[in-house]
């Protein structure tokens, strides 16, 4: 019987386990249902190498993504999250969808930040990473815009946590601007991995860091320079034996730091990138979340050498104006950009608020490249009281005439 490590850590004394619990050797040690009575108990667990079928621990770690995606959405605290332990129930859905990843992107940011959360005790991360990364790529070949428009969403619903969506964004960001750079998939399939990976060594406290009301403490900015290290520890503790994704999560704050190919630190330079680009657009307590059009341009004319031609390729990537992003149009409305125009400065969009206030109920995708629904400024989300329905924005984008 194919059998996974069980996070012993994450289990509590004096709740019943809804899996059997074996061996290194195949020992029984508990049988589903009963309790662990102590910390010594633990502790003993611990040293037998505590597993359980393959079956039953994938089935737990959804159990636990689920859990986590719960707590988040009624308002835990990051904190409280941290501290959970694993569930001490296991639904029948649970077995089904841990066979597969099915569904669409949020789906694919709750798997992804329960294994990130996890860290180095997740159940059998490197297939999960592996049939992610795969779900990943297919649903941005299928619809990049809408792949983008979804992201961009989401980095605004600080209920869903932030370190699984800033990874899967950075993914795709690096993804399209590999692409834009004509690299191959071989040279972009580490980039990617190491995007969905680089933040493991510190995602609850990202997402407790994004959601505070102070700026960082000694300690938080300790977490933050040394996590790269750490992430690198712990992906190799987990397996991971590529070696240039290894190199991009422990350089990806510091692609100059270190000696390497030029192709190499070619890669290390776009993850940095993307990581800032990503950050920047996102909101914390402390701080207005910036512009995507800001952060695009600082991008390119902030930079210099190389780097000019990868933030350039970016910005044609993703556009000034990003799907899922808000804008001011000339005849006063809001709009959210919904499609990538012919340039980086002219998306298509779909006006969601009226120059007198109120709220659109109707979508019809216009053309920013019309005078009268040029875009004029960027508009932070923070701004926006109304919620963007996806459907109709995707009804709309049906409509939009093919190139």
């Amino acid at each position: 019987m194919k059998t996974v490590p069980i996070p012993v850590a994450l289990l509590e004394v004096g709740k019943p386990l809804p899996v059997d619990v074996l061996s290194g050797t195949g020992q029984l040690l508990l049988r589903r249902g009963q309790p662990i009575v102590s910390e010594q108990h633990r502790d003993k667990l611990h040293a037998f190498q505590a597993c359980t079928s393959a079956s039953d621990g994938l089935a737990w770690q959804r159990a636990y993504e689920r859990m986590v995606h719960d707590m988040l959405r009624s308002g835990a605290a990051v904190d409280e999250v941290a501290r959970a332990s694993m569930p001490a129930e296991i639904r029948e859905t649970d077995y089904v969808v841990g066979q597969q990843l099915s569904g669409g992107w949020l789906d694919l940011q709750a798997v992804l930040r329960g294994i990130l959360y996890q860290g180095g005790l997740a159940i059998n991360p490197l297939a999960r990473l592996h049939g992610l990364e795969e779900k990943a790529m297919a649903l941005l070949q299928e619809d990049v815009d809408g792949s983008l428009f979804a992201l961009f969403q989401a980095l605004t619903d600080n209920s869903l946590g932030y370190s699984a969506t800033h990874a899967l964004l950075c993914a795709v960001v690096c993804e399209l601007t590999g692409i834009k750079l004509g690299l191959t998939a071989l040279q972009r399939q580490p980039l990617v991995r190491a995007a969905l990976t680089m933040n493991i060594g510190m995602a609850r406290e990202q997402d407790s860091m994004a959601r505070q009301n102070k700026t960082l403490d000694a300690h938080q900015r300790t977490l933050v320079a040394e996590h790269p290290l750490l992430g690198e520890a712990i992906l190799r503790g987990l397996g991971v034996d590529d070696p240039q994704q290894l190199d991009l999560v422990r350089w990806h704050h510091e692609p100059e730091s270190a000696l390497g190919l030029p192709a190499t630190q070619m890669l290390r330079r776009l993850l940095h990138l993307a990581d800032v680009f990503v950050a920047r657009t996102a909101a914390r307590r402390t701080r207005s979340a910036q512009s995507p059009v800001s952060a695009v341009k600082n991008m390119v004319f902030g930079a210099g050498g190389d780097d000019l031609g990868l933030g350039s390729a970016m910005a044609q990537a993703v556009g000034f104006y990003p799907p899922g992003t808000y804008v001011k149009l000339a005849n006063g409305e809001i709009a959210v950009a919904v499609q990538r125009g012919e340039r980086a400065n002219t998306p298509w969009v779909v006006s969601i608020v009226g120059n007198d206030a109120i709220p659109l109920a109707q979508y019809v995708c216009k053309s920013s490249t019309q005078p009268r629904d040029a875009i004029t400024a960027p508009v932070n989300f923070e701004k926006i009281k109304v919620v963007v329905n996806a459907d109709k924005v995707q009804k709309a984008r049906e409509r939009i005439p093919k190139p």
